[in-house]
């Protein structure tokens, strides 16, 4: 730790606190040895769980806080305490909490409603449930609509022999392209509407470009299942007999409702309130919001019968999994996002140059197809954090005069999670839970083979037709 402290120093050149009363970091000081924490964590996080599975099922928790601490303690021993403690504390307060209580407040919710009943998966009913969970992952969260669908999708399924296909599509579509339409389908909208960006911009700017995305894989996907279900001729021995589709645990549509409503207001709801916490300003519309999201968990948990919760396969490993990883995450960004607000003058220029034209305008190509080439093997959450910031971090010239780059931005962060397992959390937990019920999907790089396929070349259409 000493070693990289020393290290950090002399990179940096030694970095002066900027003026005013609360202490902060100049970017433009900072070395590239400051971001090496963040850039190990999202290693791990792509390459421990497929190289050391057992370990890291036990211990992602420890390899998180060891990172974050790679960052911390250097950082607090040369610039001083005070100015850790603040850098911790408004990351925690008004990034990482809440981002953390909207996805709990979504995954319990969501995790409180169940679909009953099954239906035969043919070609219409199979494109049918894709093109309703794309729907639903733009306001219940690309995790909230996976988790409700996919077994229903494998009952649906479950006498056809070729199926694969069936549960690749909807990770394109369910778990990842679907998420693009408001801040609670996808983290990193989230995370933008946190940094300022209005609640229905992605609704307005993204509409298209996710419409074209959707429209398109259905039409792949119909034409594939068709082709297969026509192969394999019909089956009459169904395991699970047809039978009507029903829903339990409704009190949690209303509890949806109460979550996106929230969300909405602290969007909306200026009062100009604040309060300081350790020159931390805290806005009394985000305490709200946040106040209300967890009543709103709380209340699903108590007033959603356990047997709703069982059927679902609900456990809480999939949220204390994010909430330990992204608390790391959250913290070693720290740097990168302050060497990224410096620019040129920062250690990242080459990549500042690599973005953006000689005369400082943006190539929204390169944001597309870098951030969403990142989004593909380290969490997509976190990079688009990056690439917002390296775009000047400003949400309102982005939402603006660059509305074209903010649109690029998102739709990488968002489309190209799809691209394999690591990109998007809920692509593995589909994963899980398809083989769960004895069904093999693709390996890590069998899934890459489909994804290369059917979305790169999607993705070069798009980018020829909204991202030149």
């Amino acid at each position: 730790m000493a070693a990289l402290a020393v290290l950090a120093w002399l990179a940096s050149g030694g970095v002066a606190l900027a003026a005013g009363e609360a202490p902060h970091i100049d970017g433009a000081r900072l070395g590239l040895v400051w971001m090496l924490p963040f850039a190990g964590i999202l290693l791990s996080i792509a390459v421990m769980p497929l190289a050391a599975p057992t370990f890291w099922h036990h211990h992602f928790g420890k390899v998180s806080a060891a990172w974050a601490l790679a960052f911390v303690a250097p950082f607090a021993a040369l610039f001083g305490l005070p100015t850790a403690v603040y850098e911790v504390m408004h990351t925690l307060l008004l990034e990482y909490v809440p981002f953390i209580i909207l996805l709990l407040a979504l995954f319990t919710v969501t995790g409180g409603i169940r679909v009953t009943g099954n239906l035969r998966g043919s070609p219409a009913v199979n494109t049918a449930l894709l093109a309703i969970g794309t729907v639903l992952a733009g306001w219940m969260g690309t995790t909230g609509a996976a988790m409700l669908l996919i077994r229903p999708l494998i009952r649906a399924n479950d006498d056809r022999k070729h199926k694969v296909h069936v549960f690749v599509f909807f990770i394109f579509l369910v778990a990842n392209i679907g998420g693009a339409l408001t801040p609670l389908g996808d983290p990193p909208l989230f995370l933008g509407f946190l940094k300022g960006v209005a609640f229905f911009w992605p609704t307005t700017h993204l509409f298209t470009e996710m419409l074209v995305c959707a429209v398109v894989l259905l039409a792949v996907f119909y034409v594939i299942d068709r082709y297969w279900y026509a192969r394999e001729g019909h089956l009459p021995r169904d395991p699970t007999p047809d039978s009507p589709i029903g829903l339990q645990g409704g009190i949690n549509l209303a509890l949806l409702a109460v979550v996106i409503a929230a969300v909405l207001l602290s969007g909306a709801w200026k009062p100009g309130l604040t309060w300081s916490v350790n020159h931390v300003e805290l806005e009394v519309q985000n305490v709200v919001r946040d106040v209300v999201l967890l009543a709103a968990t709380l209340l699903s948990m108590r007033l959603t019968p356990r047997a709703i919760r069982d059927g679902n396969g609900f456990t809480w490993a999939p949220i204390a999994e994010v909430a330990k990883l992204f608390a790391g995450i959250f913290l070693t960004i720290v740097p990168a996002i302050a060497i990224l607000k410096a620019g040129k003058d920062g250690a990242m220029a080459p990549l500042v140059g690599l973005v953006n034209r000689a005369d400082g305008t943006p190539i929204d190509a390169w944001y597309f197809w870098l951030s969403g080439g990142l989004s593909s093997f380290l969490d997509n959450a976190p990079t688009y954090l990056v690439f917002f910031n390296l775009a000047g971090g400003d949400a309102a010239t982005l939402m603006g005069p660059m509305a074209a780059t903010l649109a690029a931005i998102s739709c990488g962060a968002v489309f190209m999670g799809a691209n394999t397992y690591i990109g998007n959390a809920p692509n593995f937990m589909v994963k899980a839970v398809v083989e769960a019920a004895g069904i093999r999907m693709p390996s890590f790089f069998g899934y890459m083979a489909w994804s290369c396929a059917i979305l790169v070349p999607l993705f070069i259409v798009l980018t020829l037709i909204f991202f030149r």
